[in-house]
């Protein structure tokens, strides 16, 4: 195994709830209602739509693809779904530092070095809003490749939150089979003041709905079942997937990374992390001084 990059799920196409459009002559990122499921091949700026958009587009109300049948390819949450703070390089897409709110690993002229991760908004590296919380989600459709998955990137944090309750949820009443559970991504909508009561979507995972919970799990039991006496160990997919993700300090590279910073970190007229003019901690206490006593009793 090549040392210092990270091993990865076999990607086979990409699912997003967005897309990046022209506007004014720069790429910006534009929302959407429904899922777009994309090949990784681009033309004319585009992603190149997979067959299976078209597929299980079939019969949906308004043609909208809200949503998808999946399986995953891990039993351990924390496998399928990826998410830590993270910041790009803007115009390498390196990643140049991810932590977990306690810890991270940051690019430096040393190399790369742990260090304390007090979260974007206590840190004054990433207070710029080039860190944010960044979460991948590896998932199976169909059965045509029971090893190739496909990614589902977020910056969200609804998506990133109701993901990892989730599966973490169904995880534990299961007992541990997420990989035999037949589950089903979808979208899902919600005001809040931050969107000015306007309509925002947001990405989930439940059963699907044929299915109540109780013959889900029954499913799966079954089907765990049948995996072992065929010879199927997954204990050992899972232990693989881990030395795998470990193998490099950062699992993106950079041609993703572009990708990412294109799509989820748009920073118009900036300039990118490596010449960060970060505002000071005590430059931000003083702006705020003046409001804390005015609001004072």
């Amino acid at each position: 195994m090549i040392k210092g990059l990270a091993i990865t799920p076999p990607v086979l196409g990409r699912i997003s709830i967005g897309k990046v459009v022209e506007k004014n002559g720069k790429r910006m990122p534009e929302k959407d209602d429904e899922f777009t499921i994309t090949t990784q091949v681009q033309s004319k700026g585009q992603w190149v739509k997979h067959p299976l958009d078209t597929e299980l587009r079939q019969g949906e109300d308004n043609n909208k693809l809200r949503i998808i049948p999946i399986r995953l390819l891990f039993n351990d949450p924390d496998l399928n779904f990826r998410a830590q703070y993270s910041m790009f390089d803007h115009k390498t897409g390196r990643p140049v530092c991810v932590g977990n709110g306690e810890t991270c690993k940051r690019m430096t002229a040393k190399g790369v070095e742990s260090l304390t991760c007090p979260s974007p908004m206590a840190c004054e590296y990433g207070q710029a809003g080039y860190c944010k919380p960044y979460g991948r989600l590896n998932v199976l459709i169909g059965d045509e490749d029971e090893l190739g998955t496909f990614v589902f990137r977020t910056t969200g944090y609804n998506s990133i939150r109701t993901l990892l309750s989730r599966l973490h949820y169904f995880s534990a009443v299961s007992n541990n089979q997420l990989a035999s559970l037949p589950l089903a991504l979808r979208i899902r909508g919600k005001s809040t003041t931050q969107s000015f009561r306007q309509a925002i979507f947001y990405v989930d995972i439940t059963i699907r709905p044929e299915h109540n919970l109780a013959q889900s799990i029954a499913i799966a039991t079954e089907t765990n079942l049948n995996r072992q006496q065929a010879g199927f160990d997954q204990q050992a997919l899972d232990h693989a997937a881990k030395l795998g993700f470990a193998n490099g300090e950062f699992e993106d590279t950079e041609d993703e990374g572009l990708e990412v910073v294109e799509e989820f970190y748009p920073a118009a007229n900036q300039e990118t992390p490596s010449g960060i003019e970060v505002q000071s901690t005590t430059r931000l206490k003083q702006k705020l001084l003046p409001k804390t006593q005015e609001a004072a009793p």
